[in-house]
């Protein structure tokens, strides 16, 4: 069996897996589902990059905030335990739109991944596969160097639905620029699923 890497954005995944879970978070385990969906490629995971932002915290933060980060904090220490991981974080800021609702966007994470995406012959020179789990354009030109460079197969794992003003939409510049496209499910995440002990 080949192996690949995974390069997973840790908030696409998170948003998804509220959407699969009708607005309740699936509790699911990153390392299988990197695992899982390998398999179904007929690929070994060998390694797994992880892309995620710490929690918005004010100054000072409130008491669900400094809760949220310890739960974040304990969660990274927890993977940073296995060697076949590499997690990477940006930032996460919070915007007050005109309407005065407030939104909160994961920043510098699309640019980690893409330095990761662009080092992974010199790190990895064995691996022929990619795997990448996300939605963003911004890949494209990497992925389209990594394609003509060193003749790598990236495969796109995400979900777009096809509802107006969807969050979840997929450009046809991203599914094209892939060497394939394979929609996330719910039943992914329910093969992946957190054990409870």
């Amino acid at each position: 069996m080949n192996s690949c890497l995974v390069f997973l954005d840790g908030g696409f995944i998170s948003k998804l897996s509220k959407h699969f879970g009708n607005g309740v978070y699936i509790k699911f385990d990153l390392i299988k589902l990197a695992e899982n969906i390998s398999k179904k490629q007929n690929l070994f995971c060998k390694y797994l990059f992880y892309y995620t932002a710490p929690p918005f915290q004010e100054t000072p933060p409130t008491n669900e905030q400094r809760k949220r980060k310890e739960g974040y904090d304990n969660f990274l220490k927890s993977l940073r335990k296995n060697k076949s991981i590499t997690v990477r974080e940006g930032r996460c800021q919070r915007i007050v739109n005109s309407e005065g609702n407030t939104e909160y966007k994961q920043k510098g994470v699309d640019t980690l991944i893409t330095i990761d995406l662009s080092h992974i012959k010199d790190d990895f020179p064995d691996v022929k596969k990619i795997i990448l789990v996300s939605s963003d354009t911004d890949f494209c030109p990497v992925i389209r160097d990594i394609k003509k460079r060193w003749k790598m197969e990236v495969i796109l794992y995400s979900y777009f639905d096809k509802r107006r003003n969807s969050k979840f939409s997929v450009s046809n510049e991203l599914l094209n620029c892939c060497s394939k496209y394979i929609p996330l499910t719910k039943e992914d995440f329910d093969e992946s699923l957190l054990n409870k002990k």
